[in-house]
């Protein structure tokens, strides 16, 4: 849990970036991957006037910071930041496709989202609260702060 709010704050001091909401902290058991520990997620908005490639850099190096590596896909992880959206933008290139292609089967993200951006819409998708039916078998514990 501490992992996660450190990271909040690195997010807090990305040049070129203002935090603006962080949702609270939500355990949730791992999609796709056995025998690993629940994770802890959240999710933030941010202000930023970095170009979303340049956002993405800059979340690659809060990861960093943190001890991760990318030695291979799905590798355990000390802190993975996704960027889910950038304002409507649609983007699909090699590097970074926007909005995040899974955000909206993922309880771990439609939860804190909707917690920090209730009327949330997802370019391409709609209402992000449309797809919390899509996502309630998913095992998730909001953390008290």
């Amino acid at each position: 849990m501490e992992q996660v709010r450190a990271a909040g704050e690195a997010l807090a001091g990305l040049p070129h970036a203002r935090l603006l909401r962080m949702s609270s902290l939500y355990r949730t058991a791992p999609v796709g991957i056995r025998r690993q520990p629940d994770f802890i997620n959240a999710v933030a908005a941010l202000a930023t006037t970095l170009a979303p490639h340049e956002l993405l850099d800059a979340l690659f190096v809060v990861e960093r910071q943190f001890g991760r590596r990318r030695d291979f896909p799905q590798a355990p992880r000390t802190l993975d930041l996704d960027l889910l959206l950038y304002d409507q933008l649609l983007l699909d290139s090699e590097r970074l496709s926007l909005p995040h292609p899974r955000m909206h089967l993922r309880a771990f993200v439609i939860a804190p989202l909707l917690e920090i951006a209730p009327e949330c819409r997802i370019p391409g998708r709609g209402s992000a609260a449309a797809w919390l039916p899509a996502v309630s078998q998913q095992r998730i514990e909001r953390l008290a702060p």
